[in-house]
């Protein structure tokens, strides 16, 4: 599907302009002709970049840009500011509403297409995440854009590759303002130094001595550890082909010499702020993920991730003819606990009872609470024998320590009962051999509790 570009001018022929040009790079083109109408079109999430002229009726391009990236609902929309304007200071005003470019007319046609498709690829590329932050958010995570949009970008860490000391020794102590910064003057060790610290930004010149300053790019982008850090590359002010290979190579902003102090800090912000929100993003799909697979009291993996994974064990096993032993656990008179002591102390036995399931089990085992006071332990490459020695020690390290309740001030005696068994056949179906675990415990139950049975052969 074709990106959808929202044009904003309050002048028709410039409107018709830029429409003729993305049009006939089959972008599909929406159009404003004032920051209101704008807005609202942002707001109902019909477009996929914004290309923003400053001078306006009734709002102007810099209070647009602003607003935009100050709301939830639209923080994310790459904005370009395509203006008259051509001062330093206009762009750095307009870099410092959040605009991701500040292009001053007449725009190369090459240019503009380009720094559109690199903004839209990069927008496309986080909307997955977006969607599953949101549905994280909907479960209980808090929004990743309100940190976002919150954040100054300041206090990043910046590698600085520039071999001219000319260059690199007026440029370092401006960033080093905001940031921290390293410098990098031979780019052949470049790529090691990225790929070893944990950078927020690099800053590269095109323009380096003896090495390729595109190549360089290139490596950061192919190399899995330096892939997502943002570039900003540094370039002459009449090498457009050069910048244009760049961003197609992954470049995500430049800079024209001679560089101008305000601006740069101005991009490196923008940058940073927008590398920190892709990491919000991605934090927000883990806790969702982990909250899917999880169980949040005892931190043992869930019912859920028990199902759809102990086939597979199972299949595993029965492919490479090794043992699988399967135990279910419960709690001996838990009701009784919540009754006598109440919920939170039921919680807190919880708990530590799943602190010592992890800790007598391998890394291999797959432990689960399967609900309530109930637990099942799944062992690959574990016969009877050796689940019986497993499930009595672990019996044993229940009924031995007493458990410590309501902050420690309590301590009460806790039992379990333990039933076993095993895939006994190659096309046994794992919930069979959980059946008879289940039985097997009955009959723990039912023997008096505190005890360890070997479920009966199919």
């Amino acid at each position: 599907m074709s990106a959808r570009v929202l044009v904003v001018d309050d002048v028709p022929a410039n409107v018709k302009l830029l429409e003729a040009r993305l049009s006939a790079e089959y972008f599909d083109v929406i159009t404003a002709n004032c920051g209101t109408q704008a807005l609202e079109i942002c707001q109902r999430a019909e477009c996929d970049i914004v290309l923003l002229d400053v001078m306006m009726p009734d709002i102007d391009g810099f209070e647009v840009c602003r607003r935009l990236k100050s709301d939830p609902r639209t923080h994310f929309i790459p904005v370009v500011m395509v203006t008259a304007l051509d001062s330093p200071s206009d762009r750095v005003r307009g870099l410092d509403a959040g605009a991701d470019d500040f292009l001053t007319k007449p725009v190369s046609d090459i240019v503009l297409i380009a720094r559109v498709r690199s903004l839209t690829r990069l927008k496309m590329m986080t909307d997955e995440m977006r969607m599953r932050a949101i549905t994280s958010h909907e479960i209980g995570i808090q929004a990743p854009e309100r940190e976002a949009i919150a954040d100054t970008g300041k206090g990043g860490k910046i590698l600085l590759v520039d071999d001219r000391p000319s260059s690199y020794e007026r440029l370092a102590p401006v960033l080093a303002e905001e940031h921290t910064v390293d410098v990098e003057p031979n780019p052949s060790e470049a790529l090691f130094h990225a790929a070893e610290n944990n950078y927020d930004l690099l800053i590269v010149s095109l323009n380096l001595e003896n090495y390729d300053g595109l190549r360089l790019c290139s490596q950061v982008r192919s190399l899995e550890r330096t892939r997502s850090v943002p570039l900003l590359a540094l370039s002459e002010a009449d090498d457009n082909t050069q910048l244009l290979r760049g961003l197609e190579i992954g470049v995500n902003d430049y800079l024209l010499r001679p560089v101008d102090k305000n601006e740069l800090l101005a991009r490196a912000r923008t940058q940073i702020r927008r590398r920190r929100y892709t990491h919000y993003l991605r934090d927000s799909v883990q806790n969702s993920l982990e909250m899917a697979i999880t169980d949040p009291l005892t931190g043992l993996h869930n019912r859920r991730y028990l199902e759809s994974h102990v086939g597979t064990l199972g299949e595993q096993a029965a492919a490479r003819g090794k043992p699988l032993a399967l135990m279910i656990l419960d709690i001996d008179f838990f009701k009784s606990i919540n009754d006598t002591y109440g919920h939170d102390a039921g919680d807190d036995v919880l708990r530590e009872f799943a602190t010592r399931i992890r800790k007598s089990i391998r890394g291999i085992d797959l432990a689960a609470r399967y609900g309530g006071e109930e637990f099942v332990i799944v062992m690959p490459e574990t016969d009877l024998h050796v689940a019986g020695i497993i499930a009595e020690r672990l019996r044993r390290s229940i009924a031995n320590e007493p458990f410590s309740i309501e902050k420690g001030t309590k301590r009460i005696e806790v039992t379990i009962s333990v039933g076993i068994s095993m895939l006994e056949k190659k096309n046994e179906p794992v919930a069979d051999v959980l059946k008879r675990a289940d039985q097997a415990l009955y009959r723990a139950k039912h023997d008096g509790r505190n005890r360890v049975v070997v479920a009966d052969a199919a």
